[in-house]
């Protein structure tokens, strides 16, 4: 298998692609990483250093790359955060690209806008291009609790509600629909739930809920729920699959009491969950 990565980077840590891309080639997959920025470390230490990309940049290097004529070959598009919505159109370009070489290629969308604890924090004009234009063009979306919200306009307190957020996102164009992270009223207060939509029918994997704040665990699981997808074609089997490896990391970033979450020190939690959980229908 062989992925086309267009997202963040930083140089310490794991977010954005230093988050997505080591885990996908922990399972095999051939990984062709494009950064939208490239940072020291991610913005949650509140100060960091590097730049934006730009559009053109993206659209330059996808370009190269269907110059080595190995576009045909690319089985998806994986993108995360953006930086700018001319990013994000270039972003789009290369999702037509690929799919014009290879009509079987899927596009999975994290669209990464905000989060509950700090909202909004992208720049202005993304949530508007991942609305009107990224949820149409995408094969899979991976919202968290607050995008999914912010996405449909709908509330998402309870799981009726979420669904229905899930029914009113694919319905715009996503076939699939992972909620990567999601508490509602029906979410026992030690846990946390996430819940997958695929052609009417939904399923949900419930985890322990684990004391730490870190960044980037969301850009992991879209990835594995990526791959997985793509070789099962399954949203129950990906859904398991990727929660009980992210729930591996997390736990083993915990127990460590790092800011960073562990992917190279936990890589075995990729190939083989030391712990999984029961997929059961919502």
């Amino acid at each position: 298998m062989k992925v086309l990565s267009i997202q963040s980077h930083v140089a310490y840590g794991h977010v954005g692609n230093a988050s997505a891309v080591f885990p996908m080639q922990r399972l095999g997959v051939e990984v062709w990483p494009i950064h939208t920025v490239q940072f020291s470390n991610h913005t949650g230490y509140g100060a960091w250093r590097g730049r934006v990309f730009d559009g053109p940049m993206i659209e330059d290097l996808v370009t190269g790359i269907a110059e080595r004529g190995v576009l045909g070959a690319c089985d998806g598009v994986l993108s995360g955060y953006m930086g700018s919505a001319d990013i994000g159109t270039a972003i789009l370009r290369a999702v037509e690209s690929v799919r014009a070489a290879n009509p079987k290629a899927l596009y999975c969308c994290d669209p990464v806008i905000g989060d509950t604890d700090g909202g909004v924090y992208v720049r202005p004009g993304i949530p508007e291009f991942m609305r009107e234009r990224a949820v149409p063009a995408a094969d899979i979306l991976t919202p968290n609790q607050f995008e999914l919200t912010l996405l449909t306009g709908l509330p998402t307190g309870t799981l009726d509600e979420a669904k229905a957020a899930i029914s009113a996102l694919q319905a715009r164009g996503p076939r699939v629909v992972l909620v990567t992270s999601l508490v509602t009223r029906e979410t026992p207060a030690d846990a946390i739930d996430l819940l997958a939509g695929e052609g009417g029918r939904f399923w949900s994997l419930r985890t322990p809920r684990l004391s730490l704040s870190v960044n980037g665990a969301g850009d992991c699981v879209a990835a594995l729920f990526f791959v997985h997808y793509a070789r099962t074609g399954s949203a129950a089997l990906a859904l398991g699959m990727a929660g009980a490896s992210v729930y591996g990391l997390l736990r083993r970033t915990a127990e460590a009491g790092s800011r960073e979450i562990l992917t190279v020190a936990a890589q075995d939690e990729f190939v083989a969950p030391s712990e999984t959980f029961p997929v059961l229908p919502a």
